[in-house]
C-alpha cells in the first residue's frame, strides 16, 4: 500500500481528533471574531511574545492546566471559593471551556476582546465572597488571592512547555514569560506578581506554610482522573493528569495523598504522556485560532481594505 493510500484516513482521523480536542477545550464555537479583527491590533502580547509560544503548545498547557488546577486548591481559603461558587463537580466540562476561552482570549485575541473577558470576570468577582471553614473571611476580588491563582497558573504553564515542548525556553525565556503573563493578572487586579523563575520560587517558598489538603481539594483530584465523557477521552484525560501530577512539587503530591513512585513517573507517565502530547500537536496542527490571530496582528489596514475590495 503507497503512502498516498494512507493520506484519507489519517487526514479523517486527524480531523476527529482535533474536532474532539476542540469540543472538550473550546466549546463547539471557536468565536473567531475575537481573533480576527481589528486589522494590525497585536492585542495584549503580540506573535513575538513568549506568552504565544507557551500557551500555543496543545499537550503543555492541557497538562500544565490540570497541574495548575491540583496545585490552586491547595489554598484552603481560595479552594473554599471555588467549592462554594463554582459548578465544577457538575459541569467540569463547561467549567474547562470556560476557563480555556479566557486564556486563549486574553492571549490571541484583539486588545478589544482581551480587555473585554478581563472586564467580565472583574464584573463577577465582587459577588464572589463568604467564609471558609476555617472562619477565615474570602472575596474573589482580594488581590493576594488572585496573585496566588495567577502564579500557581503560569508556573505550571511553564513548566509543563517545558517537559512537552521540542525545544524548551532558555532561562531569559523564561523569565520573560513570567514578565509578560503579569499584564492579564495585574489588569485583574492582582499585586506584588512574581516576574521571573527567581521570583516565582522565592513566592512559592513563602506560601507553602499556608497551603494544604482539605476535601474539596481531593474533589478536584478525583474529578480529574475521572473526566471524560467517553472512553477514549477519559484514557486521554488520564495521561494528561498522571503528567500534570508528575509537574507538581513534591511536596504536593504529598499534600494530595499521590504516591506515585518517580520511576514511574520518569519511565511511564512522562514518556505516555509526550507520545499523546506529540499525537495532540500532530491532530491540532496549525491552530486556526493562532492563524486568525496571527494575520490580525501582523495585517494592515491597507491590506484588508484591498482584500475586501478584490472579493
Amino acid at each position: 500500500m503507497g503512502a498516498g493510500a494512507w493520506r484519507g484516513p489519517l487526514v479523517r482521523l486527524r480531523m476527529r481528533l482535533l474536532a474532539e480536542i476542540n469540543a472538550t477545550v473550546h466549546g463547539q464555537d471557536l468565536h473567531l471574531e475575537r481573533y480576527d479583527r481589528p486589522a494590525g491590533d497585536p492585542g495584549l502580547y503580540g506573535p513575538d511574545s513568549v506568552v504565544w509560544r507557551v500557551h500555543g503548545h496543545p499537550a503543555g498547557m492541557l497538562a500544565g492546566g490540570f497541574a495548575a488546577l491540583l496545585l490552586q486548591s491547595l489554598h484552603p481559603v481560595a479552594m473554599a471559593a471555588v467549592d462554594a461558587h463554582s459548578d465544577f463537580r457538575v459541569d467540569p466540562t463547561g467549567r474547562l471551556n470556560r476557563t480555556a476561552r479566557f486564556v486563549t482570549t486574553t492571549t490571541l485575541g484583539s486588545t478589544a476582546a482581551a480587555e473585554a473577558a478581563i472586564a467580565g470576570v472583574r464584573r463577577i468577582h465582587p459577588r464572589i465572597r463568604g467564609t471558609a471553614p476555617d472562619g477565615r473571611p474570602y472575596r474573589a476580588d482580594d488581590p493576594e488571592l488572585l496573585t496566588w491563582v495567577h502564579t500557581a497558573e503560569v508556573h505550571c504553564f511553564l513548566t509543563g512547555y517545558q517537559i512537552f515542548a521540542a525545544t524548551p525556553l532558555t532561562a531569559a525565556e523564561c523569565d520573560r514569560y513570567y514578565a509578560e503573563a503579569a499584564r492579564v493578572a495585574e489588569r485583574l487586579g492582582a499585586t506584588a506578581i512574581p516576574g521571573s523563575r527567581a521570583e516565582v520560587a522565592a513566592y512559592l517558598a513563602r506560601i507553602r506554610p499556608e497551603l494544604r489538603v482539605t476535601p474539596p481539594a481531593l474533589d478536584v483530584l478525583r474529578l480529574l482522573r475521572g473526566f471524560g465523557r467517553s472512553r477514549r477521552e477519559r484514557v486521554a484525560v488520564r495521561v494528561l493528569t498522571n503528567a500534570a501530577i508528575a509537574l507538581l512539587p513534591d511536596w504536593a503530591r504529598a499534600e494530595l495523598g499521590v504516591h506515585r513512585p518517580r520511576l514511574v513517573r520518569a519511565l511511564w507517565d512522562r514518556p505516555v504522556a509526550r507520545t499523546a502530547g506529540r499525537i495532540m500537536v500532530w491532530a491540532c496542527g496549525p491552530s486556526q485560532i493562532r492563524a486568525v490571530a496571527y494575520a490580525r496582528a501582523t495585517a494592515t489596514s491597507t491590506t484588508v481594505v484591498h482584500v475586501e475590495e478584490i472579493g
